[in-house]
């Protein structure tokens, strides 16, 4: 077997999982432990909140916003919406509103932030609010029987003998094995309250076993605004309005269309024969919980406003009406994800979506942004919708004044449009103080090894894994040759894992770290790489691979050892799927035999690895990089 310090002249790494070509196999990866210096991560000084790190980034959102106007203007046309409000609300308030249409088809009137409408299913994440906070006064308890506090239960009959009693949980997550009752559900908004009580008397029919799948529920939610009135001991409304509404101040949110000012409140409509027809206004009921609120884009911004003040996880005092940690709680999706994969026309892009159920809230992951949370509402004569980016601080909503007519493909383009401008990022991981520390004498260990150092900094499981001698044989010879070093920033994944780039003369080194769950933490894991700039040789090699990439055509210089044909395909593959590419940073490799380098092209990064012979070509590979969420 080669020697390490033979490798390095060729892939510059060492591990047991070689990234470039077997040549760079015989090294292994460096893995490391160091002592914590310092306390240990949640002990006094606590866990670091997460940051944004663009100073300019309040500015470079606004500066965004006006474009919005555009797609929402193109929506309502395209979905001939007589009447739409919508909203863009960052780090806590309302940066942009907009509207199209009219308040009232007939009669006109301007549509204004304080312009009523009903948002339907969105009230369920309410509802579920209500239960949190009965729940954290130690009122109900979550997976408790429904029947303690819904005693028209208690003869109720299970859909299979193996299954479980419904619970608070199941109703809170559509998985209590109830049938899916959209639009039945909708009709029954006006019901009373002991017709109600009369239908759970006489039981339901299951659709599925209980907490066995998924299957949305208006009936269930209507259940927990029982529960809501039971427990607190006043009606399901004037808890929610007491104890959600004032402390948000949502002054403008009613439950009954009766009692909304006139001049306020935006008609529903229904599309019928290519005319607007007037839906009447579902009175409020029973079912009120699940779908009965009438708001205004002022009050249903500060709604979203207090669901992302919730992140991120931090020290600071506790704000009314909810506890961050059950905002957060409402966010987390609960079981049964769906995945869901879409392509607008032959030869798009694949766009891929997960969804879970949270409570009262949908809580999603796509290509573009790997946490979303949500809900849409539907009425006859409504629709609407809310999001928000936990991480990104920025939420949006809408509500139209046409039935059924959901804007959420609107609100997904107007994101996807900011995070194409750039401004939107999302917060970075803060590295706690410990995680800083070791980072600096894992920098130290790296460009000048010792061996008393790395015996009082390892975890008790890194020198099982490998001995010290072999390691130290190891980073050595990775360090060797490439002259004076600095250390870059450290960039935390998380508080306690994280990476940097020693830059040094000749070359550099990748190091990755993770503390170990120990008190102090040692680094359980460390992973170092490395390289140097490509050759002209190397460059030149790189440029006849974009070429081809980008323009389709051309002549590689390849050695006799490579196949043409297969190349060729390769290449032609990844440039109908990725479009042009542009060289971005070098990853690994000793520039002159081998390179691997990241691409940056139209529809996502790749990385690309050349080997050369005698200057020439002798061996190309393209693939998503290992973060990568989606590929087109």
């Amino acid at each position: 077997m080669a020697s390490c310090h033979d490798a390095s002249h060729r892939a510059l790494r060492v591990g047991p999982r070689p990234r470039i070509s077997g040549r760079a196999a015989a090294c292994m990866t460096v893995m490391l432990g160091l002592a914590a210096i310092g306390r240990p991560a949640g002990a006094a000084e606590g866990l670091p909140p997460a940051r944004f790190t663009d100073p300019e980034r309040r500015q470079k959102l606004e500066a965004a916003l006006p474009a919005l106007d555009e797609i929402a203007v193109r929506w309502a046309r395209d979905n001939k919406v007589p009447g739409l409000a919508w909203g863009i609300v960052i780090d806590g308030a309302l940066a942009r509103f907009g509207s199209v249409g009219q308040r009232n088809v007939e009669k006109g009137g301007a549509i204004d932030q304080d312009t009523v409408f009903r948002i339907a299913s969105m009230t369920k994440s309410f509802t579920a609010l209500a239960i949190l906070k009965l729940r954290d006064a130690g009122k109900l308890e979550l997976d408790a029987p429904a029947a303690r506090y819904l005693p028209e239960l208690a003869s109720w009959s299970r859909p299979t003998s193996d299954s479980g009693p419904v619970t608070i949980r199941h109703l809170l997550t559509h998985t209590a094995g109830f049938p899916e009752d959209n639009p039945w559900g909708d009709r029954q908004m006006a019901i009373s309250q002991q017709k109600f009580s009369a239908w759970l008397s006489a039981g339901i029919p299951y659709s599925t076993a209980t907490g066995s799948a998924h299957e949305y529920s208006n009936y269930g939610f209507a259940m927990l605004g029982a529960v809501v009135a039971a427990v607190s001991g006043v009606p399901y409304a004037e808890y929610v309005n007491r104890e959600i509404l004032a402390p948000l101040g949502m002054t403008s949110t009613w439950w009954d269309a009766r009692v909304v000012p006139a001049a306020r409140l935006a008609t529903g409509y229904r599309l019928q024969d290519e005319a607007f027809v007037t839906e009447s206004p579902l009175a409020d009921g029973a079912f009120g919980p699940m779908g009965g609120i009438f708001t205004s884009s002022r009050d249903l911004s500060r709604w979203v406003a207090m669901m992302l003040s919730a992140y991120p996880p931090r020290d600071d005092p506790e704000s009314p009406p909810a506890l961050r940690r059950s905002l957060r709680e409402m966010h987390q999706g609960s079981g049964y994800p769906r995945l869901r994969l879409r392509r607008a026309a032959p030869g798009a892009v694949t766009e891929g979506f997960a969804i879970n159920y949270a409570f009262g809230l949908r809580e999603s992951a796509s290509c573009i942004f790997s946490r979303s949370v949500g809900h849409s509402g539907g009425f006859p004569g409504y629709g609407s919708y809310m999001v928000w980016l936990p991480e990104h601080g920025v939420g949006a909503f809408a509500m139209a004044g046409l039935t059924y007519m959901a804007p959420a493909d609107m609100l997904r383009e107007m994101l996807e449009s900011l995070e194409r401008t750039g401004a939107l990022k999302p917060r970075a991981a803060t590295p706690a103080p410990v995680l800083e520390k070791m980072a600096a004498a894992v920098a130290g260990l790296v460009t000048s090894w010792s061996d008393e150092q790395a015996e009082a900094i390892a975890a008790d499981n890194l020198f099982l894994d490998e001995s010290l001698e072999r390691r130290r044989k190891a980073i050595v010879a990775l360090r060797e040759g490439l002259g004076s070093c600095e250390t870059g920033a450290l960039k935390a994944e998380n508080a306690l894992r994280g990476r940097f780039r020693i830059k040094c003369e000749y070359g550099w080194l990748d190091v990755e770290l993770t503390l170990a769950p120990s008190s102090p933490p040692r680094v359980q894991h460390l992973e170092v790489s490395g390289g140097r700039p490509p050759s002209v040789a190397m460059r030149a090699a790189i440029d006849e691979v974009l070429g081809v990439m980008t323009a389709g055509t051309g002549v590689l210089t390849l050695a006799a050892s490579d196949d043409r044909a297969a190349t060729g395909a390769l290449l032609q593959s990844y440039r109908q799927a990725y479009g042009s590419c542009r060289a971005g940073e070098p990853q690994e490799g000793d520039g002159v035999s081998s390179t691997r380098l990241t691409l940056n092209c139209d529809r996502g990064p790749l990385e690309l690895t050349i080997s050369l012979e005698q200057g020439r070509i002798s061996n190309v590979k393209l693939a998503p990089p290992p973060e990568a969420i989606c590929v087109p």
